[in-house]
């Protein structure tokens, strides 16, 4: 015996606008006249006069136009790329620097420094923000850090 033959499917498939003798004819069960009775019309996300959930559910946050301007460089990086000589970076780096070499995107427009690991080479950096932990970390090293006006 097939497995096929175990499913009995005795139903058949109820052909609508077939004439009046089907019983589901003229209007195939769609009421008289209204919006629901012509073809192509449904209403989106009514639920019945119910509270719809799209506006059920809470509205979090918005999405910023001008974000992920600006670059983020932990120490660390900072110095991995220094140890890479595929780089070869003499001693100052800054964001169009970075940018040639293609390690930050084009699309940012400013630099961070943050003092996240360890620098041993003193190095010149000119950045739009430094934290305060990643300055007293460069000038330790014996290095030099330019932070940028920016006109914003």
């Amino acid at each position: 015996m097939q497995l096929n033959s175990l499913i009995r499917n005795n139903k058949k498939k109820i052909r609508v606008g077939r004439g009046i003798g089907s019983g589901k004819g003229k209007t195939s069960s769609r009421g008289h006249k209204g919006q629901k009775s012509r073809s192509g019309v449904s209403i989106k996300s009514f639920e019945g006069g119910q509270m719809p959930l799209y506006r059920r559910l809470p509205k979090r946050g918005f999405k910023s136009l001008n974000k992920n301007k600006t670059a983020i460089l932990n120490l660390s990086k900072i110095q991995n790329i220094i140890e890479k000589q595929k780089n070869n970076i003499s001693n100052t780096l800054d964001l169009k620097i970075l940018k040639e070499k293609k390690l930050v995107n084009k699309k940012f427009l400013m630099l961070k420094i943050l003092g996240y690991g360890e620098i041993k080479k003193n190095i010149q950096i000119s950045a739009h923000f430094a934290s305060k932990q990643a300055l007293s970390k460069i000038e330790k090293a014996g290095g030099k850090i330019s932070i940028f006006k920016n006109k914003s």
